[in-house]
């Protein structure tokens, strides 16, 4: 996915689900910050999303522009509905989102995790292709170890899960 094609689903969201903001919150949230990131980081062709002020709402998104919707067969890129629970964030994630807001989302807004959250949320996921993502901002000197190392402090967690995320984060970065 690139940042047009996010542009397009902020648009495309709002006003399935009637509303202006949108949040983002799986990988491609890091076309935020980044909107010419590595190709590496750009391989999902979905975005993770839920209105703002209402998440429960992302059914609407989900049945509208999600997997296997007209939306997907005819762009190749879709929208997955998911809430506020789908990922585990640091404490304060939505003082720092960024701003998605210009003429290519017709006034709908998208509120993409700012890329140390998006790292926190991929590392306490764990899965291999989460934790290469994680590697590759750091390679690509997108996040700093050290705030990426803070977040996940602030990151509420049981102490064993913790652990290994930790851990995680100790061999992306001895």
């Amino acid at each position: 996915m690139n940042r047009t094609q996010l542009e397009h689903i902020i648009r495309a969201a709002s006003g399935n689900a009637d509303t202006r903001e949108i949040i983002i919150i799986g990988s491609q949230a890091i076309l935020g910050a980044y909107p010419d990131a590595p190709s590496e980081l750009l391989v999902s062709i979905e975005a993770d999303v839920f209105p703002k002020d209402r998440p429960a709402d992302s059914i609407l998104i989900d049945g509208a522009i999600g997997e296997r919707s007209i939306f997907h067969e005819t762009f190749g890129y879709y929208a997955h509905g998911v809430d506020e629970d789908t990922a585990t964030l640091p404490e304060g994630w939505r003082e720092r989102l960024v701003r998605v807001e210009n003429e290519n989302t017709r006034g709908a807004v998208g509120w993409c995790l700012e890329p140390h959250d998006l790292a926190v949320s991929k590392l306490v996921a764990g899965r291999e292709k989460d934790v290469s993502y994680v590697g590759a901002l750091l390679r690509y000197l997108l996040i700093r170890a050290e705030t990426l190392s803070d977040r996940l402090a602030s990151t509420q967690l049981p102490e064993e899960r913790r652990a290994l995320t930790q851990m995680r984060l100790a061999r992306l970065h001895p």
